[in-house]
Formats: structure tokens, C-alpha cells, sequence
């Protein structure tokens, strides 16, 4: 099978990054970032971002925009294809590379996304009709309409409004490039898996991730803001604030990771349940290896 996209994913502290960079370094790759906190500048600690290990290969979607920017699924797919048609444009072999699951298949599942801005003008036009007439409103602009809980809540019926009205209007949606991809996974036994998330977050803490947490909130960032980060950045937040003590901090944050390893190890078997073949690797036994013999046969 030709394929014009390498996947690498896995669980955090599977050890994607490393294997990925190995393997870029191999093929002459470029490695985007599927990791949807490593696009934050300053939060390097507490999203794992690891940059000196890449060495010289180049890598894209790290670093981009500041915190506190609302970055989504959306944006990350379509700074993905501009990544992806600038590789290839450079005769390289793009890498995606993370544990994001919903922003990997975005991409593997080629799901039509659209960026709907708020309509102020719509929304004034609608703030006097009853419900029912914005519910006969939707059901015109959306006759297959799927989901009626839309019908129940205003605000969600307003919502539902813009984005019809903004996706019959729309007539040429950007497509994404047409996409060969060949995805291999990282795995590790429970145990192991377990063992690594506990060591790497006590090398976070040894490393600076708490004056990383301290430095941002100072910097201007709210704690609420930083909650809103993932757990290393919520879990700190309320070590710095005194709700927490330190050892009680990393009980409950290290529970919290090993929670999140098993949530995007459930995602990808979803993914597979819906049709993305995963070719796994033991992440114990040479797993760039395994990834290049594989490749061999491609």
C-alpha cells in the first residue's frame, strides 16, 4: 500500500515523541503535533512538549499561539493540511504524531469541519422571536434534523440557527488533502504503562513544572484559565492556591493522568471499531524498529 502519511499514536509517556523523531530522522520525515496543549507558547513542562529531542527534525504545530487563545478542532485541522501540502511541497513524508484522539481523527476521518462564527446581527434578529418560531426556523434551514435537544434549550436553538444558516450559505468548504495514511500505536502493558506516567510526572515537578504554573498565572493567566489546560496546570493551580498540599497534589494528579491513559487508549479503539486499521507496536521492544520493518514492506 503507497501511503503520503505516517501516524504515530499512543497514550501519554507511551513514548510517541521519541519513536516518532527516530523514525523521522530515518525517512527524512516532518513530525506534526497532534497534541492539543502543545500549541500553547510557555507551557512546555506541563504539556511534555520534550523539543530537545528532536533534534534537527522539523516539527509544526508546536509553539503557535499564546495562552488563553481559543485554539480548536477546527484550526488544528486546517493548520494541519497547511502543514501537510508544505511538507510535501518539500518532498518530505509528513509524521502526525500524539495522543489527541479527537484531533487525530479529524484528520484520519476526514470529517467535514466548519468554523461558524457568531452572527451579532442574526442573534439580535432572533432575540424576540418564541421559541417555537425559532424552532420552526431551524427545522426550515435543517430538515434532517438529528438532533432535537436543539429545540429544547434557546440558546442551543439559537446556536443551531447560526450554524445552519452559515452551512447553506457556505459553497465551497476547503477540502482536506486526500489522505493515504498508514497509523501505528505505542502500547505497553498496564503496569509498565502505569510505572512510566508516575516516574515522568515526579521529573516534572523535580524539573520546574510548578514555577512553569506559578510563572503563567503571574504572567496573566487566571487560574481558571489554567484549569482549563489539562490536569498538570489544574492540579498545581490548586497546590498554588493552597487547596491542596503538595503530596496530596501529586496523589490526585497522578491518579488523573493513568484516568486520561485509559480514556485515550478507549478512543483509539473506538477509532479502529470505525474503520482506522492500527498497526501496534510493543513500545518495550524497539518499537521505531518495528514501525521501519513495517514500512519496508510498504
Amino acid at each position: 500500500m503507497a501511503y503520503n502519511l505516517l501516524v504515530i499514536l499512543g497514550p501519554t509517556a507511551s513514548g510517541k515523541t521519541r519513536v516518532a523523531v527516530q523514525v523521522a530522522g530515518a525517512l527524512g520525515g516532518e513530525i506534526i503535533s497532534a497534541d492539543s496543549r502543545q500549541v500553547y507558547r510557555s507551557m512546555d513542562i506541563g504539556t511534555g512538549k520534550d523539543l530537545q529531542e528532536y533534534g534537527s527534525v522539523p516539527y509544526h504545530l508546536i509553539d503557535i499561539v499564546d495562552p488563553g487563545y481559543e485554539f480548536n478542532v477546527f484550526e488544528f485541522q486546517r493548520r494541519f493540511a497547511e502543514s501537510f501540502r508544505g511538507i510535501h511541497a518539500r518532498g518530505h513524508l509528513p509524521l502526525l504524531v500524539g495522543g489527541t484522539g479527537m484531533y487525530l481523527e479529524s484528520v484520519l476521518g476526514g470529517y467535514p469541519l466548519l468554523e461558524v462564527p457568531e452572527n451579532l446581527a442574526l442573534r439580535q434578529e432572533l432575540a424576540a422571536a418564541s421559541n417555537s418560531a425559532l424552532a420552526a426556523r431551524l427545522k426550515r434551514v435543517s430538515p434532517k434534523l438529528h438532533n432535537t435537544t436543539d429545540l429544547l434549550d434557546r440558546q442551543r436553538l439559537i446556536r443551531a440557527i447560526e450554524i445552519a444558516e452559515f452551512q447553506a450559505a457556505v459553497e465551497d468548504v476547503p477540502p482536506l488533502p486526500e489522505l493515504s495514511p498508514l497509523v501505528f500505536g505505542i502500547k505497553w502493558a498496564r503496569e509498565d504503562l502505569r510505572r512510566r506516567i508516575t516516574r515522568r510526572l515526579k521529573e516534572r515537578l523535580d524539573h520546574g513544572l510548578i514555577e512553569e504554573v506559578d510563572r503563567l498565572h503571574k504572567n496573566g493567566n487566571s487560574w481558571e484559565t489554567l484549569e482549563f489546560y489539562g490536569l498538570e496546570y489544574r492540579f498545581v493551580s490548586l497546590f498554588l492556591k493552597g487547596t491542596l498540599n503538595r503530596n496530596d497534589m501529586f496523589q490526585k494528579l497522578n491518579s488523573a493522568i493513568h484516568q486520561l491513559a485509559k480514556r485515550q487508549e478507549t478512543w483509539f479503539r473506538r477509532m479502529e471499531r470505525r474503520g482506522i486499521s492500527i498497526h501496534w507496536v510493543e513500545g518495550d521492544k524497539d518499537p521505531q524498529g518495528a514501525i521501519l520493518r513495517e514500512l519496508s514492506h510498504h
